[in-house]
């Protein structure tokens, strides 16, 4: 979808560390299933296909085997699926261990001890240590499941919601597996993808460069 300098290549690696915190995903992984998908995408060799599955949590826990077989160099993808991703190796190692995960889960803690006023609040604090994972398993399960579909893809992709604020433009996934690198995930007059005029600012001032515009 888009390139950017080694540099600010270097700047987003910590930001996605910092900001993914307890959830983080290492992006050589994340990279190499999320081109799995889009090759099998509802077959039985995709990773995350709800068509396979009872349940939500058996696909998520089926993902998540698969996610740290490649992590851990265990499963060996297709020469196809790597390459092109940024690698950091002290960032990758340490941003998957326990002490990681679990110090940004304390931080989250104090925040809300320090922070929340009402105890009702804290029902929130489990979403906040497994983000992630919560919001990748709504986008692989109601993006190939529930809504409407704009094209022919061959496949069960959906786009769940016409206005995608809290998925952030992910659920419009009947578009994305039609165009994989547009940075637009909206295509019809009725959709928004509140990402992209993000990435057009960032085109803008010169931080990223877009490959091209969509919509």
């Amino acid at each position: 979808m888009f390139t950017f300098s080694k540099g600010w290549e270097k700047v987003f690696y910590v930001l996605t560390y910092v900001f993914q915190g307890s959830s983080f995903l290492n992006p050589r992984a994340y990279a190499i299933l999320h081109r799995m998908h889009h090759a099998y995408s509802d077959t039985d060799k995709d990773p995350h296909s709800p068509h396979f599955f009872k349940d939500i949590f058996r696909m998520t826990f089926h993902t998540k085997n698969i996610f740290r077989d490649v992590l851990k160099y265990r499963h060996l993808p297709e020469k196809r699926f790597t390459g092109n991703y940024p690698e950091w190796r002290f960032l990758d190692f340490f941003g998957n261990t326990a002490v990681s995960r679990i110090g940004f889960g304390l931080l989250y803690t104090a925040f809300y001890i320090y922070f929340a006023t009402q105890w009702w609040m804290f029902l929130l604090l489990p979403i906040h240590w497994l983000m992630g994972p919560i919001h990748g398993a709504i986008v692989n399960w109601c993006g190939h499941k529930y809504g409407y579909s704009n094209f022919d893809n061959k496949d069960h992709s959906k786009n769940t919601t016409p206005i995608d604020f809290f998925m952030l433009g992910e659920l419009f996934q009947n578009n994305h597996h039609k165009y994989p690198n547009s940075p637009n995930f909206a295509k019809k007059w009725f959709e928004f993808d509140p990402v992209f005029p993000f990435m057009k600012f960032l085109h803008f001032v010169g931080i990223i460069k877009l490959r091209k515009f969509a919509g």
